[in-house]
């Protein structure tokens, strides 16, 4: 497809698993469309392995991501890699502009753009960022080889973390405000195994001490005598919350927590707009990768009929 066309049937928004697998299936049922996206992946990417999905006894979320898009590229998808800055309703059809300006119409719009990592709102938070805080451990445990860091949080992604750290660093401290830990019983059990794997529950993150870089963390609960850690990084693993931004433009309907709300058929309350993936209230809250590519089938199910019908 040419990339200088401007007007499609359908534009899906999100380059990650839900919006992926969409595009297959839309592919399939003939539909012309449009990806925007402006990170490939998503929140999958920073998935060190991955061990429950069909076929793959286990795989990094690159290496899947990567076989998704090959399969996208496969069937001729354009693909534009860019934030989508605005959406709105013009008469029966929506048009949506990018970040550097571009703008395109559709009949029917498939939100998929996922979520974004919930941060700690310490004060100084940002200002370590990139000099020893961190939201993906995938990405930048091995500039802490050898050296003791935090991970915050105490759920699977967490946990994940928690593990892949310990491949490489010398310590790592997981930092949870339960009394136990939350996911996958296999991971916690590893955890429990782990001598380089320190828990401590029933604590939280106060404070972020350095000069150019992180140098300590203070905690909520004195630890062996002491109320701080002096650490090297610091990896927040605290869930994520949904991009809202665009689902707020176009009036969609949200729950209290700002995930959009969704059919049986991924239909949101407006009219040609549906939802895939981690940002819905589908698959019964449960936000995994093998979900969100069933949402973006089912969504794109659902779209094929709503055009036949118009």
């Amino acid at each position: 497809m040419s990339d200088k066309k401007t007007k499609y049937p359908l534009i899906i928004i999100g380059t990650g698993p839900a919006g992926l697998m969409a595009s297959v299936y839309a592919s399939r049922y003939k539909i012309e469309h449009l990806m925007i996206g402006e990170f490939l992946g998503g929140m999958i990417i920073g998935a060190h392995k991955i061990g429950n999905f069909p076929a793959e006894k286990e795989i990094s979320g690159i290496e899947l991501i990567t076989r998704m898009k090959e399969q996208v590229d496969s069937l001729g998808v354009t693909m534009v890699h860019n934030k989508v800055a605005d959406i709105k309703k013009e008469g029966q059809d929506f048009k949506i502009t990018t970040q550097n300006g571009k703008e395109f119409q559709a009949e029917a719009i498939l939100l998929a753009n996922g979520t974004e990592n919930r941060k700690l709102n310490l004060p100084n938070e940002d200002d370590f960022l990139g000099k020893g805080v961190s939201y993906c451990a995938t990405c930048d445990a091995m500039f802490f080889r050898d050296k003791i860091v935090v991970v915050v949080g105490g759920s699977d992604s967490a946990n994940m973390a928690s593990l892949y750290l310990a491949d490489v660093a010398k310590k790592v401290y997981q930092i949870y405000r339960g009394d136990n830990l939350k996911g996958e019983v296999l991971r916690i059990e590893k955890i429990k195994n782990n001598s380089k794997i320190e828990v401590i529950y029933n604590t939280e993150v106060m404070a972020l001490v350095g000069d150019g870089k992180l140098e300590k963390v203070i905690l909520s609960n004195s630890y062996n005598g002491q109320d701080e850690l002096v650490v090297d990084g610091m990896f927040v693993e605290i869930g994520t919350i949904p991009q809202g931004e665009l689902a707020e433009a176009l009036s969609v309907e949200v729950d209290e927590k700002k995930y959009i709300k969704v059919g049986t058929d991924q239909k949101t309350n407006q009219e040609g707009v549906w939802a895939a993936g981690d940002i819905t209230t589908g698959s019964n809250n449960f936000h995994q990768v093998i979900t969100a590519c069933s949402e973006g089938a089912i969504a794109a199910e659902s779209i094929f009929k709503f055009l036949q019908n118009k």
